[in-house]
């Protein structure tokens, strides 16, 4: 975990030091007082770059260069040098060695959530496959590369799909095949995740909310995760004419679905905007056990963006509560709310 925190020239920073608690940070002010900008930095600093820009997006404005250094509780040190001008560059220093990319090993574990990531229940399904698929990167060795694989063996039979000289069946067998072979491991990884992480959600989501609601999680697809390669492999072949029609493959697991329920129905049509982000924090929370189980017990950083927004006190409570025993950084713009709940318990660290 982070003890401190130096940003220079790094987004609207032009050199500032921040200190943090092993549990609850909560940074506190206005908009456009940086609130993001400093949780970007840590995320930079465990990850080694940011979800949200590219490395030149990160150097301050008409500036040449950036840098980000930190100490962590373990007493090592860690340096992140961004340069802009006059190319391009990045560098990591971790305890005087250089690195110009961070491996696994070498990163720090993070959880992000950002209240773009509502969209995971309100959203498209490809919002919900990505979810799975993006944290079976993280814990799944080879994942990524069936992930890739994958996208490639779709891709390539949709351009087949799409030529003026349609394909014949022995053409498309090969491309069927493979993608058969590479769906089967895709649909088996995402439900087992699913299935494993479903009882954990429903007790979490009590807890947070403090209610009886049974959150739910199941793995939507149109066949068994166990057989899914022989009936994927039977299906391409015999909707031939529909994928042709179509210009592109009609099934597969890049049209399954996580559902997420609340007392066996959809979330999107039975919950709340509030009871909505607590289930959004739930997929969090599970990410982050996930990825402590996967590194042997390190926990990770959980970075919590506009996370109080349109959560009622108990809420907050109970989630900053949960939340102790892991570093984390939650932005508010309400100050009165932090003064009046969380001083006791909570770092704040007041920004604008």
């Amino acid at each position: 975990m982070l003890t401190d925190l130096r940003l220079q020239n790094f987004r609207s920073y032009i050199d500032e030091s921040f200190e943090f608690s092993p549990g609850v940070n909560i940074i506190v002010g206005p908009n456009t007082s940086g609130k993001t900008n400093l949780l970007e930095g840590v995320l930079v600093m465990a990850h080694g770059s940011s979800y949200r820009a590219k490395d030149g997006e990160l150097v301050r404005f008409n500036q040449a260069w950036a840098r980000l250094d930190c100490n962590l509780a373990n007493s090592s040190q860690r340096t992140v040098k961004l340069v802009a001008d006059p190319k391009p560059s990045k560098t990591y220093e971790l305890d005087g060695k250089v690195y110009k990319r961070l491996s696994l090993t070498n990163s720090l574990p993070i959880v992000w959530f950002e209240p773009n990531h509502l969209q995971l229940l309100s959203g498209k399904p490809e919002n919900r496959r990505d979810y799975l698929d993006d944290l079976l990167e993280q814990v799944t060795p080879g994942y990524s590369a069936v992930r890739r694989s994958y996208r490639r063996t779709l891709a390539q039979r949709n351009a087949m799909l799409k030529q003026a000289k349609l394909p014949t069946q022995m053409q498309l067998f090969p491309w069927n095949v493979r993608l058969s072979e590479l769906a089967g491991q895709i649909a088996r990884a995402r439900s087992r995740l699913v299935y494993q992480n479903s009882s954990q959600a429903s007790s979490l989501y009590k807890a947070l909310s403090d209610t009886k609601i049974d959150l739910n999680l199941s793995y939507q697809s149109a066949w068994p995760a166990e057989s899914y390669q022989s009936h994927l492999l039977k299906t391409l072949e015999t909707s031939l004419e529909t994928d042709r029609l179509r210009g592109f493959t009609t099934a597969g697991p890049h049209r399954d679905d996580l559902a997420v329920l609340f007392n066996g129905r959809p979330a999107q049509e039975s919950a709340s905007r509030g009871e909505l982000r607590t289930a959004v924090l739930v997929l969090k929370l599970i990410e982050l056990q996930v990825i402590q189980a996967a590194r042997d017990g390190q926990p990770p950083i959980l970075l919590l963006d506009d996370v109080f927004s349109e959560l009622d006190g108990k809420r907050r409570h109970a989630l900053t509560d949960y939340l102790v025993r892991y570093q984390t950084f939650i932005t508010t713009t309400d100050a009165d709310i932090v003064t009046k709940h969380f001083t006791a318990k909570s770092n704040i660290i007041p920004l604008g």
